[in-house]
């Protein structure tokens, strides 16, 4: 082995290692936030005159919606959840449920939990709104130009060189776990207990509160749901 392929495996291994406890204390600091997250959700559901609509923005990370409860595993959400083990928020007692680049880093077992979870929470009527990358997007882009992807023009992926690169990249990178089309989307949120499912323009909605959320250009399949009893 040449020192450099030496020095190379050193710094591989380094860069695990410093990965592997980042995630361990990414999961350390969530424990120990979730009960003081848990009692603030009871001060916000106890007093509704001050909270008269309950909206939650789910997997919030660094876009802060204002009137909105931001909820996420990372420092700096109002709430510092992971809400795969549950959403503790009361039964029926949620107007609106927001998320945008989230359900993508799920696995798809773990998206219909949620999503059952969040119809549980949320009131008669109440509305949930999910933006995400969409596979039949990424597929068209793969059977015809490619390149043409805001992203593609990033520094960092100037080493993406085919189509077929581009592929893998839109499901393993950033922590992807199982990217959806419009039915996979639909059959979950129908699965959950969700109805009156329509897909959406990026930044449109019939609803005022669901209006101009979207943040992120590749949020290219954004459905609407609601919860109907």
């Amino acid at each position: 082995m040449s020192r450099f392929d030496y020095l190379h495996k050193i710094y591989s291994n380094l860069r695990l290692m410093i990965h592997m406890l980042y995630l361990l204390m990414r999961i350390l600091f969530t424990k120990l936030a979730r009960p003081f997250s848990i009692l603030k959700i009871q001060k916000i559901q106890n007093n509704k005159e001050q909270n008269p609509q309950m909206k939650l923005h789910l997997g919030s990370g660094p876009v802060h919606l204002s009137g909105w409860i931001n909820i996420d595993s990372e420092r700096g959400a109002d709430l510092i959840l992971d809400i795969r083990k549950k959403i503790p928020f009361s039964d029926n007692s949620v107007d609106y449920i927001y998320s945008e680049h989230f359900i993508e880093h799920l696995t798809y077992k773990e998206t219909n939990s949620i999503l059952r979870d969040c119809c549980r929470c949320l009131k008669p009527g109440g509305i949930i709104r999910i933006a995400t990358p969409d596979l039949d997007d990424a597929i068209q882009k793969y059977n015809k130009d490619w390149r043409n992807q805001d992203w593609l023009s990033w520094p960092e992926y100037q080493f993406i060189k085919t189509r077929g690169m581009m592929m893998n990249v839109s499901f393993y990178y950033w922590g992807h776990k199982f990217l959806f089309n419009e039915e996979d989307l639909t059959n979950q949120l129908t699965e959950a207990g969700l109805g009156e499912i329509k897909r959406c323009e990026w930044g449109k909605s019939d609803y005022s509160e669901l209006n101009k959320l979207e943040t992120r250009i590749d949020s290219k399949l954004i459905i609407e749901g609601r919860k109907i009893n």
